[in-house]
Order: structure tokens, then sequence, then C-alpha cells
């Protein structure tokens, strides 16, 4: 039982990492723990999920302080990249929430907070991004395994 806790609490690291601007891949994480049936696979996906859209939350807060930041020198995105940004979540709107499960589909989730988007409306398009995307994958793991 602790071992899959273990493993459990590496896979919710793995997934929170992912989906916050550090180099995490919880894809493997999530694939390994299947396939050596590590826990059940509802927990697998509720576990990375659960991570993955907390990792998404705090891009969303990020957003909502970057502007204080965003004319310093060491600020890591330019001024026409956050121009660029908000133009299109301006014009494409909440919607580009439910690519936030892709690559580079973090940023939407910072944009988010710098935009103000409603929380609640973050909370849902994200949670059913980040969670479609674990039951996809867990969906083509079992098809693979046969």
């Amino acid at each position: 039982m602790l071992s899959e806790a273990a493993a459990l609490g590496g896979l919710f690291l793995a997934a929170f990492g992912a989906a916050t601007i550090l180099p995490f891949q919880s894809e493997v994480v999530f694939v390994g723990m299947q396939l050596g049936q590590a826990a059940p696979v509802s927990m697998i996906v509720l576990v990375a999920s659960l991570g993955n859209i907390l990792g998404a939350v705090v891009n969303y807060l990020l957003g909502l302080w970057v502007e204080h930041f965003r004319h310093r020198r060491w600020f890591p995105a330019s001024e026409a990249q956050l121009d660029r940004a908000q133009r299109f979540y301006a014009r494409w709107g909440v919607w580009t929430l439910l690519l936030s499960w892709a690559p580079l589909g973090d940023a939407f989730t910072v944009v988010a907070g710098i935009m103000r988007t409603h929380w609640l409306v973050f909370l849902v398009l994200v949670s059913l991004a980040k969670t479609g995307r674990y039951l996809v994958l867990a969906w083509a793991t079992a098809a693979a395994m046969g």
C-alpha cells in the first residue's frame, strides 16, 4: 500500500510540474504506472488530473500577478510576446483553455490569469481538457496492452 501511495505521490508531482513552467513529462510516469499496474487506472487518472489541474491553477495565479513584473529586465517574455498572447486570447477567448492539455498549452493558463478570466470558467475548461487527455492516454495505453 505504501508503494502505491508513493507511486501516486510521484505521479501527482510529475503531473503538477508538467502543468507549470517546469520541464516535466507526466505521460511517461502515467503510462509506466498503468503498465506496471501500480494502482487502479481510475486512481491513476484521478491523481494525474488533480496534479495537472492544480499546476494550471498555479499558472493562473502567476498570470494574475505577472503584470506587476512585465517591465523588468529579467522578465522571461517580451512586451511583444505578451501583447500577442493577450490579443490571441482576446480573439479566441476562454475556449483556448481546452488546449491547455497540449504542449505549450500551459501558456494559455497564464494568459487566462492575465486576462482575469473568471476562476470557475477557468477551472471547468481546464479540468475538462486535462482529465480528457489522461482518459485518452489511459485508453490508448490499455489498447496497446491488448
